[in-house]
């Protein structure tokens, strides 16, 4: 067949939600033939499916069942282990491929900025998710449990997940697919409060409403809310149906405050981190209280009216946002920390794309990406309609994977991930747990590339 009778050949760097997401868009769509080839630095797939969702929600796991799915389709391939910009190079992949997508999500951490910030003892919380959730690169870290109080900065979905799991009884979280190092480190945590600390009031909170109803359920904690923070105010009935419902819940949990001495999580509203103390490590936290002022665009700011209060903790965690990293050869929009896009097509790129949080941002929920990812392969589409994205015929399959093979010996196959996963599942099953997770490169790779230690 000639080159533009050949199926559009696209790569996808990056095998999380939205990368999956688009994959799908394009092996669904039946204007043209597509051959898939997704990349992953990782001996795995699944992004923050795997490394962010917590482990006590197993429900919301359940979403790579449709990821497995779009997996087995003829005309996709994985190939895990691959650093895009250091095994291979973009200039390679553009050269090799009719078009690429760029799903790398937003590694980054948005910082406080405040003196004190970088004592042992103040961490990231996205690496402490990381942690707990056995990603290999952050299975090595190590965390002080052994103060009484814990403070979260945030008041998203992230600053709930990080109390929850401080709180939950370790027999409860015995029965899920964390980390085996994280057990063990809670197993002996003598944290007795997690305070949970935001800038702003309760009703701009980005908490969603199961995960702030279900916080005493899951934790077998209290939950401690001052009654004065969530009071009614006027013109609440126009507030969003979600705030409103978020409010009902913290003022339910205002109305009961927990038992004495009992482990409970601590919501405080209208706070902002100040400075963080220590001699050698974090000892106290200083927080600015806030009052509230609302724009003519009706946007909720905080102001510091210089009160200030000290909170005593041995653990700061950061929850404050994610920040994504420019891609070398890439434009990036420092202010926003994503790349520069037109309905997904890279601004001033010829045959480049992006989805998921690089596009647009650390904003919505898994399922948000399926339609930002189905923005981003219409754009494609119609790009190829136009004539404005050429296709080249890229490499044939067979010379890719003998290319990839010599540049990464260590190269991950979809028969390499099968083979973790089922060795994974194995491990977990005499014990109840979906999975065992191996929390190492050389495990990961030991049982990927040795299908006869996978067996044993």
């Amino acid at each position: 067949m000639a080159a533009s009778e050949d199926p559009l050949s696209v790569a996808i760097v990056g095998s999380g939600p939205s990368g999956f997401y688009a994959a799908g868009a394009l092996l669904d769509q039946d204007r043209v033939d597509v051959r898939i080839d997704m990349y992953e630095r990782l001996p795995t797939p699944w992004g923050l499916v795997r490394s962010g969702v917590a482990p006590d929600h197993p429900k919301i796991k359940s979403v790579s069942s449709a990821y497995a799915r779009i997996a087995a389709h003829e005309s996709f391939r994985f190939f895990g282990n691959v650093d895009v910009g250091g095994d291979v190079t973009r200039e390679e992949l553009t050269s090799r491929y009719d078009a690429v997508i760029y799903a790398v999500g937003t590694e980054g951490e948005r910082k406080l900025g405040i003196p004190g910030e970088d004592l042992p003892g103040s961490v990231a919380a996205a690496d402490f998710v990381r942690w707990y959730n056995g990603h290999p690169d952050f299975s090595h870290l190590s965390y002080d449990l052994s103060c009484e109080r814990a403070v979260v900065i945030g008041n998203g979905n992230v600053a709930l997940d990080v109390a929850r799991i401080l709180c939950s009884p370790v027999d409860r979280l015995a029965r899920t697919d964390i980390a085996d190092h994280a057990l063990e480190a809670l197993r002996h945590s003598e944290i007795r409060e997690v305070m949970v600390v935001g800038r702003r009031g309760a009703a701009q909170a980005s908490f969603t409403t199961p995960e702030l109803r279900e916080l005493p359920e899951f934790t077998e904690s209290g939950v401690d809310v001052h009654p004065g923070e969530v009071a009614e105010t006027p013109g609440e009935d126009g507030l969003p149906r979600v705030v409103q419902r978020n409010l009902k819940v913290l003022r339910e949990y205002a109305a009961s405050a927990p038992e004495p001495g009992r482990r409970h999580i601590t919501l405080r509203f209208q706070r902002s981190p100040v400075e963080l103390r220590g001699a050698g490590r974090v000892e106290q936290l200083v927080l600015g209280r806030n009052e509230l002022l609302t724009g003519d665009d009706g946007r909720v700011s905080a102001r510091d009216t210089g009160e200030r209060e000290v909170v005593e903790t041995g653990l700061v965690l950061r929850a404050v946002g994610y920040r994504g990293m420019p891609l070398p050869g890439l434009p990036f929009d420092e202010r926003r920390a994503i790349i520069p896009n037109e309905q997904g097509k890279v601004a001033g790129g010829e045959r480049e794309y992006v989805v998921g949080w690089i596009k647009r941002g650390p904003t919505g929920i898994i399922g948000t990406n399926k339609k930002d990812a189905a923005e981003t392969v219409r754009r494609l589409l119609t790009d190829l309609d136009s004539g404005e994205l050429r296709r080249h015929g890229g490499d044939d399959p067979a010379a890719i994977e003998k290319w990839l093979a010599e540049r990464q010996p260590g190269l991950v196959t979809e028969q390499g991930w099968q083979l973790i996963d089922a060795a994974e599942r194995a491990a977990g099953e005499p014990h109840g747990r979906p999975r065992v997770k191996l929390c190492s490169h050389d495990e990961l790779l030991r049982i990927a590339l040795n299908p006869d230690d996978a067996e044993g």
